[in-house]
């Protein structure tokens, strides 16, 4: 075993202990730095019981976050048992706040739930859309197994906030932007101030309910939980031993100024394709496109090679006559929304485009909630629009203008003209490029990455740029130490509503194999938790094509190139 690469207890098996003491004595504050080494228990602790009676009313002083606050308080700690997968767990459930330097600023708002017979270990989930809430802590890694029990049932002691704002009673989930008028507070979500900080507080309750530091300190989320997975890998190396990172949106400015392109696009008279029409769009890619791989299963298994043209549903003389046909402005939508945006101006981020969205290759408009919407975007903007269009109102509103009153169709990506300035200036704070990862596999960093290849919020294709620009940069081999990255055919954005291949993998035991033992992902099988079957999980950019057998085992497929 390389101890080079092996984080957590396994690593620390190679200091002495007398060293170890002389780490544990140099921290003047527990939590705030790197994944500190485990010590002995202090008198009157135990390893695997949290002391939570002591816990309640504690203050989380500044000094034990690396970010500037003024410090935190525990609100409450309670014993709590819950029925987490058919098991009965026993927990300490701490609820903090922790208060920002701008008394304007909302406090984060967080909770760590510490279980009973601890495995020594720590989960932080991420988040997802605007946030405004605190991730439930008995959930699963995304796209996680249903064979198996969630972290918080492993004993894990999970962690997680709100990252710094809560979400109004009266918007959408997860699609309320109104906090973005304040800097720290947009920093806290955008830039992931909120994450290191949630991080570091968490580390200090869990030492001073256990009397120790956890082994390994993992993360895991999925579409903004994604982002905020690649933004502590890129910002904060040795924060986290491993990352689980889910159909991240890592470039989220970009992909805005592409769904406010669309949001126009969409929004002009007869453009919008109603549910019939995405219906018979999507039944059309599959018919098209389906048996690419072998087998008629319901899945485009190899999305690269099917080039569906909208224009073979054409209605006569592209006037629309019914549900039967795509008139030439819904076709013209569709391309659109299936090709690359590119806007003709730098921004300081250095991003120029935005890939688009895999709807002509099996993804499927008709997605509730998260996807493209029943009604057109307007103004005001209609909560029966896509998610994207209703994510993109607000941010034009708070972020982006700070008038509650701006139009976001009055907002042009294409020629931004006033706006062009404050557009590059949150291009930094929320497109989280940096592709060089090389700090994080030199810490031992292990890292994830998932996207389901029918994604209709998040595109695939953008995730695949960013691993491209990554492995570019370091090299194949280099970026195969650390690095695996797996596009799931069929999968859409978080296995919602009733997606073609709703992707199951034990991706936690992969990271804890592959961060503690050294022993790396090897032919993995993905299950479909909704059709029972399984596949290959094949690592980009391949994927699984049928040979012979039952078409419903992975054994039946091999990975192609």
């Amino acid at each position: 075993m390389n101890a080079t690469r092996v984080r957590g207890a396994s690593m620390r098996r190679f200091i002495a202990p007398g060293a170890l003491l002389l780490l544990a004595g140099a921290l003047p504050v527990l939590g705030a730095g790197p994944v500190a080494a485990t010590t002995a228990p202090r008198a009157g602790h135990s390893a695997t019981v949290p002391e939570c009676a002591g816990l309640a009313g504690m203050p989380i002083p500044a000094s034990a976050m690396s970010l500037p606050t003024t410090g935190g308080r525990v609100e409450s700690a309670s014993v709590t048992t819950s029925l987490i997968g058919g098991e009965s767990i026993t927990y300490c459930q701490v609820d903090a706040a922790l208060f920002p330097v701008d008394p304007a600023a909302p406090d984060i708002r967080m909770r760590a739930d510490l279980p009973y017979d601890w495995n020594g270990k720590a989960m932080m989930f991420g988040g997802g859309g605007f946030n405004g809430t605190i991730p439930d802590l008995a959930e699963n890694v995304p796209f996680g197994p249903t064979d198996r029990p969630v972290p918080l049932a492993r004993r894990y002691a999970t962690f997680a906030s709100d990252s710094g704002h809560r979400q109004s009673p009266a918007a959408p989930p997860s699609l309320d932007g109104s906090f973005g008028v304040n800097d720290e507070a947009l920093d806290n979500f955008a830039a992931g101030d909120a994450l290191k900080k949630t991080r570091d507080a968490s580390l200090f309750l869990i030492r001073h309910a256990y009397g120790t530091n956890p082994s390994e300190v993992y993360f895991s989320g999925g579409s903004t939980g994604g982002r905020e997975g690649l933004v502590v890998a890129q910002r904060w190396p040795r924060a986290f031993d491993g990352v689980i990172s889910a159909f991240p949106a890592w470039n989220n400015l970009s992909e805005g100024l592409d769904l406010g392109y669309l949001a126009q696009v969409l929004s002009r008279p007869g453009a919008f394709p109603g549910p019939e029409k995405q219906t018979l769009l999507y039944g059309s890619v599959i018919a098209a496109c389906d048996s690419q791989d072998g087998v008629e299963d319901g899945v485009v298994s190899n999305p690269a090679g099917c080039h569906f043209d909208p224009r073979v549903l054409r209605c006569p003389d592209g006037a629309d006559t019914g549900p039967g046909c795509l008139s030439d402005p819904q076709i013209g939508a569709v391309v659109a929304m299936s090709s690359p945006f590119r806007w003709p101006y730098r921004i300081a981020s250095g991003e120029t485009d935005y890939p688009g969205f895999p709807f002509l290759s099996g993804a499927d408009m008709r997605t509730p909630f998260l996807g493209f919407g029943t009604t057109a975007p307007a103004d005001p903007m209609p909560v029966t629009s896509g998610y994207g269009f209703q994510y993109w109102d607000q941010w034009v509103k708070y972020f982006l203008t700070r008038d509650p009153h701006h139009s976001a169709l009055d907002v042009d990506p294409r020629h931004p003209g006033e706006w062009l300035d404050r557009i590059s200036r949150l291009s930094t704070v929320e497109d989280r490029n940096d592709a060089d990862l090389r700090p994080f596999a030199r810490a031992g960093g292990r890292l994830i990455l998932l996207h389901g290849a029918a994604d209709e919020l998040v595109s695939p294709l953008s995730t695949s740029d960013y691993y491209e620009r990554v492995r570019g940069l370091l090299g194949s081999k280099a970026t195969g130490a650390f690095l695996r990255y797996y596009v799931v055919p069929g999968a859409n954005h978080a296995n919602f509503g009733t997606p073609a291949f709703a992707a199951a993998w034990d991706s936690l035991t992969a990271l804890e194999d592959w961060t503690e033992r050294g022993r790396a992902p090897v032919n993995p099988v993905v299950s479909d938790a909704l059709h029972h079957r399984t596949r290959p999980l094949c690592p980009y950019p391949r994927w699984p094509r049928y040979r012979t057998g039952d078409p419903d085992d992975a054994a039946a497929f091999v990975c192609a190139p």
